[in-house]
């Protein structure tokens, strides 16, 4: 499909194309990360000669890859809850963070222009909100010239864990939200268009005058779409900046949850950008092909190390230091081959 992208080696590839070399590692799974794993495996490629195979399937689908054992790793946007992780004997972890945003494409509106809030935003989406100068909208943006047009809703038609993250949200921001529609990977949304991926709604916005959706911010600055500023918990205006996805991070106690799987969406905070999330990586604690797996945690490790410029090159925000630890730490405990000896040993 033409919103299924596979990262081959060293660029942007269709899933159509040959397959990757035995030495390259495979994953597949979230879009909200594509573009960070697309400048590591670009960058991880001409230092090691490793290549890596990922499709931009969305979270469901990756979710299912890697429950089925057809790649190397899986990557979601969702975490999955502990009694899920062992179900499916596997072992999860947070790669990098990043911001969900609003998507606008309004004549004369550029981008950081309008402001919007959670509870307004779920009135669009639940369709009680249907044109662009309604006063709730019109109340957040007293100087904006809003045109009376119809608003036209755009969102995941896959399973999405950046639907799994703004839903969360909105369920946190609006009741009406959370009794009617709720959040998961997949939900019923009562208006709107489907689009698959974020590279779906990204098109669909771009080409729908009066339309609304929603993507990951390094989709708003590669094709140039417009977005919105955002009022948070704390009733403070923000704009989706690195500082602003860090300050909704800052309290996160990773270690409460099973699996690193915590929620960054509606922090506290002046700062904090509300629909801030993290992406996380799936692999099997028994992996059925060791010398592969030891691969992909290589290239997680090296990501770790040397992949946070990279990644704030692209407005995302790199995990800690301290977790990354952590995080190795996990992999040494807890993913082994069949002699029960750790795929990756830390090198401190």
């Amino acid at each position: 499909m033409r919103h299924i992208r596979t990262l081959a080696v060293a660029g942007f590839l269709a899933a159509a194309v040959l397959p990757a070399a035995a030495e390259d590692i495979s994953g597949a799974g979230a879009t909200f990360p594509y573009p960070i794993y697309a400048k590591w495996a670009d960058a991880y490629k001409k230092e090691t000669g490793v290549g890596l195979n990922y499709q931009s399937i969305g979270s469901g689908g990756g979710i299912k890859q890697i429950e089925a054992r057809t790649v190397t790793f899986g990557a979601s946007d969702a975490p999955l809850k502990g009694e899920e992780l062992d179900k499916n004997g596997l072992a999860q972890f947070p790669m990098v963070m990043g911001a969900i945003v609003p998507v606008v494409n309004l004549d004369g509106v550029n981008a950081g222009d309008l402001v919007i809030d959670g509870p307004t935003l779920a009135k669009i989406f639940l369709g009680d909100i249907t044109k662009w100068d309604d006063p709730a909208i019109k109340k957040l943006n007293p100087n904006a010239k809003l045109p009376s047009s119809a608003i036209a809703v755009v969102h995941r038609s896959d399973g999405s864990g950046t639907t799994f993250n703004f839903a969360y949200y909105l369920s946190q921001v609006s009741d009406e939200w959370k009794s009617k529609v709720g959040f998961n990977t997949s939900v019923e949304w009562p208006v709107g268009i489907g689009a698959k991926g974020n590279e779906g709604v990204s098109n669909n916005v771009g080409q729908t005058k009066g339309s609304i959706g929603y993507v990951e911010y390094a989709y708003a600055l590669q094709n140039r779409l417009v977005y919105t500023k955002m009022m948070n918990k704390a009733g403070k205006v923000v704009a989706p900046t690195s500082e602003a996805i860090q300050a909704a991070a800052a309290n996160a106690d990773w270690n409460s949850v099973p699996g690193y799987g915590v929620i960054l969406a509606n922090q506290p905070g002046d700062g904090s950008w509300p629909m801030t999330a993290a992406t996380f990586i799936l692999v099997p604690k028994q992996p059925q092909d060791p010398a592969a797996a030891t691969q992909a945690l290589k290239f997680f490790a090296w990501a770790y190390a040397k992949g946070g410029k990279m990644a704030e090159d692209l407005v995302y925000v790199p995990m800690p230091q301290k977790v990354a630890k952590d995080v190795e730490a996990m992999w040494a405990k807890e993913i082994k081959g069949t002699d029960g000896k750790p795929l990756h040993v830390t090198s401190n």
